[in-house]
């Protein structure tokens, strides 16, 4: 489906306004803390009862919670207890951000990073520049610049006399969201976003690469590589490791500072202990990329004379050497949205902004999400993104427009892709259970449940879908930003109601 316009609310079939207006009218009569007047009652009232029995939990009244419960076929409300508060919503943001991505740029859609030259080829030589341009791909891994630089070889170069020229202006330059913790910034899960980076791992984590440690002599370093190999060639290590008795501990930490390119390993590694592992960030993901496409090229016998540049490649007067494309939207939200990856989020905000014609920012990609949930009838008072993924606690949903935008998604001709990438309750299989494969194991809810999780210091959310005993469908929101004991338990007594409620 097209983007809708800023100024134009995309049209919605009739029946379906109108189940919106029905749901929003019977909303505005469950503010938190009210009686529902006899009128606007509740279509399942024994259920809204226990729902408000499991509300009851101390976890729950001493947090700033709330709950919306719809049934998903006629968009009534039957449950809302402070459905209209502004919380942090951690990752359930992600769904969001998914969903209009789906119609920003489509199921079909298809990350690429392409290869030019511009100068002519005399004898299997580019003279002048080779450009690598890249266009926000979040999943490329040091195999799919192996293939670029195999599809240059093929064209018949083997000798590049200019420089590298490195173009991630498809995104623009600010790389780590002003609304993440500097304190986050050596942690996988809070990369910098550019237009071209590297996944190091099937979990394509982008924009981090692995240190590896082993033990080394006794009382000498550590010995440390990386994966990919070649960025080493980027990045500044600094080997602070000593190898220690076998009886002793492993203390190893890896860290990087906010804006550094130097990573930093210290601590012990006991003698005999099998190589380990750690995830960090890198600065740069741009000069990261391109240090690995180096590398292939060289493997591919393809050597470039001139160092590294960065810059905008021409838009005229242009060879296309080589391409390399993702896997379409409607697959790449499997891993999203199942293991919750930031990075894929961002990188997802950013493209649907770069449709403007301009650099995807975040404020252009934001605005692109806020448009598709107005377009949606989604209410958004109390609505503020700052970015797509929920890892800053800038970002404020509520539980109703959580609840409006599943209710509403089911409709999409996209949906049955976005429900297959959401966590499945108790389902062990880490790519069908996701964040939720360890929990409500062995109740009605396992294998039934579709749901996003999220999770900050202080925060837990759980939004999804659940099929009651007799057949119902069920849209559910829960967001509680609390102090003190979490009460994730009670979301998952949540779903386990509903999945076992027969009216």
């Amino acid at each position: 489906m097209r983007p809708s316009s800023p100024s134009t609310p995309r049209p919605r079939p009739p029946a379906r306004a109108l189940a919106a207006l029905v749901a929003a009218s019977a909303g505005l009569a469950l503010a938190a803390g009210t009686a529902v007047p006899a009128a606007a009652a509740p279509a399942d009232p024994g259920l809204a009862r226990k729902l408000a029995s499991v509300m009851a939990d101390s976890r729950v009244q001493r947090a700033d919670s709330a709950t919306v419960v719809l049934d998903a076929g006629s968009g009534a409300t039957l449950y809302d207890r402070g459905g209209g508060r502004a919380l942090v919503p951690a990752s359930n943001t992600k769904s969001l951000t998914a969903a209009a991505a789906m119609d920003v740029l489509g199921p079909s859609y298809r990350f690429k990073t392409e290869v030019f030259r511009r100068g002519t080829v005399v004898r299997g030589a580019v003279q002048g520049r080779l450009y690598l341009k890249g266009y926000g791909d979040p999943t490329t891994r040091e195999s799919d610049y192996r293939s670029l630089a195999r599809q240059v070889r093929a064209a018949g170069i083997t000798r590049v006399t200019g420089r590298l020229a490195v173009d991630a202006s498809y995104f623009d330059t600010q790389r780590y969201n002003p609304g993440w913790s500097t304190g986050y910034a050596d942690d996988y899960y809070a990369a910098e976003i550019s237009a071209l980076t590297v996944a190091p791992n099937a979990d394509l984590d982008s924009g981090t690469v692995l240190v590896h440690y082993a033990p080394g002599e006794r009382g000498a370093g550590a010995k440390i590589t990386t994966t990919p190999a070649a960025a080493a060639r980027h990045l500044r290590i600094v080997n602070r490791t000593t190898t220690g008795p076998s009886s002793s501990s492993s203390t190893v930490a890896v860290r990087r500072s906010h804006g550094s390119g130097t990573i930093t390993v210290s601590g012990r590694v006991p003698l005999g202990r099998a190589r380990a592992s750690t995830l960090v960030t890198v600065h740069r993901p741009d000069l990261y990329a391109a240090a690995v496409f180096r590398a292939e090229l060289a493997k591919a016998g393809v050597v470039v004379e001139g160092g590294t540049v960065v810059v905008a490649t021409p838009a005229s007067q242009r060879t296309r050497l080589a391409r390399d494309t993702s896997m379409p939207l409607a697959e790449l939200l499997v891993p999203f949205l199942k293991l919750s990856n930031n990075m894929h989020a961002e990188a997802l905000t950013k493209a649907m902004g770069a449709r403007s014609g301009k650099p995807g920012s975040w404020s252009t990609g934001l605005a692109a999400t806020r448009r598709y949930l107005k377009g949606l009838g989604v209410p958004m008072g109390g609505v503020s993104l700052t970015d797509g993924s929920g890892l800053t606690r800038r970002n404020t949903v509520t539980a109703r427009a959580l609840a409006r935008t599943l209710l509403e998604v089911r409709r999409e001709p996209w949906f049955a892709a976005f429900d297959r990438a959401l966590p499945v309750a108790g389902d062990s299989r880490r790519m069908v259970g996701g964040t939720l494969r360890s929990r409500m194991t062995g109740t009605r809810a396992a294998g039934n449940a579709h749901a996003k999780t999220g999770t900050l210091t202080g925060v837990t959310a759980l939004s999804g879908y659940v099929t009651g005993r007799d057949g119902r469908r069920y849209v559910f929101a829960m967001i509680s930003n609390h102090a003190g004991t979490s009460p994730r338990p009670v979301e998952d007594r949540l779903v386990t109601t509903l999945a076992g409620w027969r009216r």
